[in-house]
């Protein structure tokens, strides 16, 4: 009764003191995201990260990390530290259709809610805050408007949300130290992802020296950035992987200056990237069956409707009166559709980590993933289905979250991790209930496991 009372309360508020094993107050546990940083970086000779490999072969390193269905940043960012998959945490996706409007819902980079509207279940931060200890985010997906983050700023792109939703204090701070965070919407509208994460790793050095949080979480962008426009594993890609590895060294410098002997980094990303050069059209294919209907390129109405997630896609049947008979042709349709690789139907859907619509309305009634070289679009141009192959590279993530090409990297160093350890095969699942360990924390029910072959208690 006690246990279920606990989280039934956390349930209700995030916040309870049960978890608590017996937290350090003394230590630092630190997650960099590396956006986009897939697995097979790790051992490319093109890829120059002497600091990521130095972490590793000092600390402990997984061969590769499963990310979860969709592979795309915001659900996997949110099971980063929820330790859950999508199908729990609610964020399902980069985006959804709201299917009495008929429209499409961002969830990235948060323009619309605060995390406690779309994260539904603890994450380490409000863990940690529960048992007392100090936290801090800089740009974490899901995490705009946190309050059981003492010093943060959120992955927005405009400066009215920016300084609105950062911590004001920390804003401050921030201009007195000359950190230039009025300058957030501007580069993220010329697309200026370096300076992007320069600040970033600057605001995250400032707040680990200055208020020594014990836990704190750092997102950085350019990499995927860069392989978005460039492809993975191309020149622009190796410079982008070289800079972020830059970016981790000031990180690892600073928590040695300010807690030597006492601090944990982990470097993770929320998945991998395959290049593409063909897109499929799935709402072509829609209005070709008469299933939705548009005037030129915008979307009137219909029965059926295609959202885009990268190398997946949502299927949303909004004819609920013959939605078993549409999921049904619809799969085959699909299936022989030139670039799909894999129609997963919601009988299906529990494997992936992925939540049943008929329990969550925002979930598709049918998710596709392409076949590496291949992408979605939401575009009604044309009547093609399939655009022709282009000479023109570019990248994208969102596909199967089995395919090699989709899992990313995990290195951890530092207080409690036994130098040398290496993994196999993790899942990104596993990453919050470690952290919670390390910190003297317990996670409620996760769909991961701590990594005790790596710790050193």
């Amino acid at each position: 009764m006690k246990r279920l009372c606990s989280i039934l309360a956390l349930s209700a508020a995030f916040l309870t003191p049960a978890l608590a094993l017996d937290p350090v107050a003394d230590r630092i546990v630190v997650l960099i995201s590396v956006d986009g940083l897939a697995h097979y970086y790790f051992d490319d000779p093109k890829a120059e990260m002497p600091t990521i490999r130095q972490l590793a072969a000092e600390g402990a390193h997984a061969d590769r990390m499963k990310c979860s269905m969709p592979t795309v940043t915001w659900p996997n960012h949110t099971t980063l530290v929820t330790g859950v998959n999508p199908g729990k945490h609610g964020v399902i996706g980069n985006s959804y259709l709201d299917r009495a409007r008929g429209t499409i819902v961002a969830l990235i980079p948060d323009p619309i809610f605060n995390k406690d509207e779309i994260v539904q279940t603890p994450t380490v931060y409000d863990v940690a805050k529960a048992a007392g200890l100090k936290t801090a985010g800089i740009i974490w997906p899901a995490s705009r408007g946190a309050k059981t983050l003492d010093w943060t700023v959120p992955d927005v792109f405009t400066d009215d949300l920016f300084q609105k939703y950062g911590t004001p204090s920390l804003l401050t701070e921030f201009k007195a130290a000359g950190i230039p965070y009025e300058k957030q919407g501007m580069w993220c509208k010329s697309g200026d992802g370096e300076s992007r994460d320069h600040m970033y790793a600057q605001m995250l050095d400032f707040v680990v020296h200055t208020h020594r949080p014990n836990l704190a979480l750092l997102h950085l962008v350019e990499v995927d950035h860069v392989e978005h426009a460039k492809g993975p594993q191309t020149p622009e890609a190796y410079a982008a992987v070289k800079f972020a590895d830059e970016r981790v060294r000031e990180v690892w410098d600073e928590l040695k200056k300010d807690y030597p002997g006492k601090a944990t980094l982990i470097v993770a990303s929320d998945h991998g990237f395959f290049p593409y050069q063909q897109m499929i059209q799935p709402n072509v294919l829609l209005r070709k069956e008469g299933l939705l209907t548009a005037e030129g390129t915008k979307i009137t109405g219909g029965k059926v409707r295609s959202v885009g997630q990268g190398g997946a896609t949502f299927i949303y049947v909004l004819d609920q009166a013959n939605r078993d008979a549409l999921i049904a042709s619809l799969a085959e349709k699909f299936k022989s559709v030139e670039g799909v690789q894999l129609v997963i139907t919601p009988k299906d859907y529990a494997k992936y980590g992925m939540v049943d619509p008929q329990k969550n309305p925002k979930m598709a009634d049918l998710v596709l993933s392409a076949k590496k070289g291949y992408s979605f679009s939401d575009s009604l141009a044309g009547d093609l289905v399939v655009t022709p192959k282009t000479d023109d590279v570019k990248g994208t993530h969102g596909y199967d979250s089995n395919e090699d090409g989709m899992h990313g990297t995990f290195v951890v160093w530092g207080a409690g991790i036994k130098p040398g350890a290496k993994l196999g095969t993790i899942n990104n699942t596993d990453v919050a209930p470690t952290i919670a360990d390390l910190l003297g924390l317990k996670m409620p029910e996760t769909d991961g496991q701590v990594l005790e072959s790596i710790l050193t208690k």
